[in-house]
């Protein structure tokens, strides 16, 4: 069952006034299928993932795109960064002759990785629109609209009337869309094959990894830190590596789409203030794989719970702003007097603070950290607090209390 993807309005827009359009994103987040249920008839299709096809794409360009003429979208094409310039050329030229036809000429699918985006950069620098695909979003599975989340303007469009445990069942089953639409009985098949995948063929094309099982015991120790702070030293010490190469293995894990690091907020030059970046898986369900966590009733009431809850309330804020192929100015806030705020989303200079609590009850104190953002002499505006209690309304005259279901 084919779920519309809400990137599909941006990415349409964008293809009007750039000849190439890049989708960039994890290994079966869906990629492949979205560019080819939005095509036109005419546009052809080529996978790179086919050894005779890349072989040609990368020993003649030139004959390659002769074969596929655009409109065409190229799959995976981080496997021939050769066709890059020829691809430039061919949009010159297409720009020279009627510069009115030459929009969405290329489109092109990649994961995140470190040569493919420098040869992008190098070669198509204004002629292409670079996007990111994640894994399913809740609005997108709720068939609901997509609308970057901001806790002034939220609206609460999706159902809100779903119980805690079916509510955890779907962070539990993460968002890639063959098992997200699919029963919880290939849970585990469809995760091992993914993590077997991923190590035999993109680790390896991404850098060179001298143990595959040193690297799994690394995703592991990452997904048992999601929503933390990162700590290189712990990570190595858990993996039986050094310290670089645990830096190095966060920048492969970042640029196959599989964790973000989001960074501290830091505006002025407090020493009080946390430097240290935290660290997220961006699928909860593969997070849940590798801690072992079996089934969703035992995940929502173990010790990683919250972190579970965090991760995928931050992981689905950044999908609203990606699926409307914006990229958001995001951060943490921390200090050595204790005071954190989850999550800072800073927009036109106002900065809008988000709490995230797993229970279902408003206290007090939960949100009392937003005072810390006066120190910035930003206008502050509307907060949240993100939870699992079932309505959306106003706790404060500053302050929404936003239920996670609804994101």
């Amino acid at each position: 069952m084919y779920v519309r993807r809400h990137l599909e309005e941006a990415f349409k827009e964008a293809g009007r006034f750039f000849p190439a359009l890049l989708v960039t994103g994890a290994r079966q987040v869906g990629k492949t299928t979205f560019l080819r249920k939005i095509a036109e008839a005419e546009r052809r299709f080529v996978s790179l993932d086919a050894p005779d096809v890349r072989q040609l794409a990368r020993s003649d360009p030139r004959l390659f795109l002769s074969q596929y003429p655009p409109p065409v979208i190229i799959d995976e094409i981080q496997y021939a960064p050769e066709l890059l310039p020829y691809i430039k050329v061919a949009i010159d030229e297409a720009r020279f002759n009627d510069k009115k036809k030459a929009g969405g000429l290329f489109w092109l699918t990649g994961s995140q990785q470190f040569q493919m985006m420098k040869g992008i950069t190098e070669s198509l620098a204004g002629r292409i629109g670079i996007f990111e695909l994640h894994g399913l979003s809740n609005r997108e599975l709720s068939n609901t609209v997509n609308r970057p989340f901001r806790p002034d303007t939220f609206q609460a469009d999706t159902p809100g009337e779903t119980s805690t445990a079916a509510f955890f069942e779907r962070v539990w089953m993460g968002s890639f869309p063959e098992l997200a639409t699919s029963s919880a009985a290939r849970w585990s098949d469809f995760y091992g094959s993914y993590v077997q995948t991923y190590l035999a063929r993109d680790v390896r094309d991404l850098t060179q990894v001298a143990d595959l099982n040193r690297f799994y015991a690394f995703i592991k120790a990452v997904a048992a830190r999601t929503g933390q702070m990162l700590n290189y030293a712990s990570l190595a010490r858990d993996a039986d590596i050094s310290q670089p190469t645990a830096k190095q293995y966060v920048s492969v894990l970042e640029a196959s789409g599989l964790v973000f690091r989001l960074y501290p907020y830091l505006r002025n030059h407090n020493r009080q203030m946390i430097r240290t970046p935290k660290i997220y898986m961006f699928d909860s369900g593969l997070a849940a794989y590798l801690t072992e966590w079996t089934t969703p009733a035992v995940m929502a009431s173990g010790a990683m719970a919250g972190q579970f809850f965090e991760t995928w309330c931050v992981s689905e804020i950044l999908k609203s702003y990606a699926n409307a192929g914006l990229q958001p100015h995001v951060y943490y806030y921390r200090d050595k007097d204790q005071r954190e705020i989850d999550l800072i989303i800073e927009q036109d200079g106002t900065l809008y603070p988000v709490e995230i609590k797993k229970g279902a009850t408003f206290r007090p104190d939960d949100t009392k950290s937003f005072v810390a953002l006066k120190q910035f002499n930003k206008p502050v505006g509307m907060g949240a607090l993100v939870s699992l209690h079932p309505e959306l309304l106003q706790i404060r005259q500053d302050c929404m209390a936003i239920p996670a279901v609804q994101l």
